[in-house]
């Protein structure tokens, strides 16, 4: 068995990371709930029968703070080193999906409320679940979240959790939100919630100095884009083929494609943000699930494509108010982007939000903030 601590101390040592103590100190904490649970009775063991029920779970962790502190990297740690209960780590989006089809597949196969048979069955299958950025964006699943979770730690499940959000800010300003209300008052009963919000941004710092802008389209750019991609994700490029996608889920029922989806970012055609039927619900959804938006052949834009154009400044009005990093590969400077003809007027503001969101001081704001 290896300590998260110990595996961490080697990783600082090695120069792998820097000194920090607000991280290092949620790494102590992490390794306290690593022994609690390796300590805990497994499922079906004598002493868990003797129990004659389940125990009680041991008590989780919330981990949040601002884009680049380190807290996926504490979570894989804590998945590598934790030995013994059965450990699911998942994206909470993805982990939500598998949820709602379980719920159709329960109410097609019985009667009465299908949570907690759904429940029952997921804690029959894991005791641990690690869940990184967790986000709530749609009204299914803030509408069942109390109860489900509530179920699952009644029955001995574990929740450890990242965010870029408090608590109290889940699923700010969402539909309905008073039935979501009780799933915040759970975690922080529940769970302990551990801040990880100082001033380094580990993630933007391995830009290097990077551009976010890059000219003109073409192959050059593209792998630029991609390395960028993997400084941001650390996910080694020798298995490209691998890197996870995502079906966004969008008010209204509908979803849309991620080609790209790993750890807050997400890589986008113009072409599929721009090109298709989209709106401003669309664009929040990508603002609110994503810390940074990688957009690959932006064109030159006016009348004749006027539409897309249109969609293009909804797009980064979105992101510019949840202030999202935009590293973007375009066929000019945003200044020459949309160079004349009716509409060039009005896209100035775009022009201008662009530009400011090279700058070091835009790059420095946390996610989500100021957002309505």
């Amino acid at each position: 068995m290896t300590r998260l601590i110990d595996r961490y101390d080697i990783l600082v040592a090695a120069g792998e990371l820097r000194p920090d103590p607000d991280q290092r100190a949620a790494a102590v904490r992490l390794t306290r709930l690593q022994a609690e649970l390796e300590a805990a009775p497994k499922r079906g063991s004598v002493l868990w029968r003797m129990l004659r029920k389940a125990p009680e779970p041991v008590r989780g962790v919330y981990l949040w703070g601002g884009v680049g502190r380190g807290k996926s990297m504490l979570m894989d740690l804590l998945r590598d080193c934790l030995d013994g209960p059965a450990k699911r780590r998942i994206h909470f989006h993805e982990f939500m999906l598998d949820v709602h089809a379980r719920l159709r597949a329960a109410r097609e196969s019985e009667t009465g409320d299908p949570i907690p048979p759904v429940a029952a069955a997921l804690a029959s299958e894991v005791r641990v679940l690690l869940f990184d950025e967790m986000v709530v964006n749609n009204m299914a699943d803030a509408a069942i979240m109390s109860r489900l979770f509530t179920a699952l730690l009644d029955a001995g499940v574990t929740l450890v959790a990242t965010s870029n959000r408090r608590p109290d800010d889940l699923y700010k300003d969402g539909l309905n939100r008073e039935l979501f209300l009780p799933f915040i008052d759970l975690l922080k009963d529940r769970l302990d919630v551990l801040p990880l919000n100082g001033p380094t941004d580990y993630r933007l710092d391995r830009l290097g100095g990077m551009n976010t802008w890059h000219v003109p389209n073409g192959d050059e750019t593209t792998a630029r884009l991609r390395e960028i991609f993997f400084r941001l994700t650390d996910y080694p490029p020798e298995d490209s083929a691998h890197v996870p996608s995502e079906e966004l889920a969008i008010d209204g029922g509908r979803s849309l494609h991620v080609p790209k989806s790993l750890k807050g970012v997400a890589v986008f055609s113009f072409k599929r943000l721009c090109g298709e039927a989209r709106g401003a619900s669309d664009y929040l959804a990508v603002a609110r699930r994503f810390h940074t938006v990688i957009i690959v052949g932006i064109p030159l834009l006016g009348p004749e494509n006027r539409n897309e154009a249109a969609r293009f400044v909804t797009l980064i009005d979105a992101l510019y108010e949840h202030k999202v990093k935009l590293i973007a590969g375009a066929a000019a400077e945003p200044a020459a982007l949309y160079p004349h003809g009716d509409g060039s007027f009005e896209f100035e503001r775009t022009v201008s939000r662009l530009m400011e969101m090279q700058s070091d001081a835009y790059l420095a704001l946390g996610h989500g903030a100021h957002a309505a």
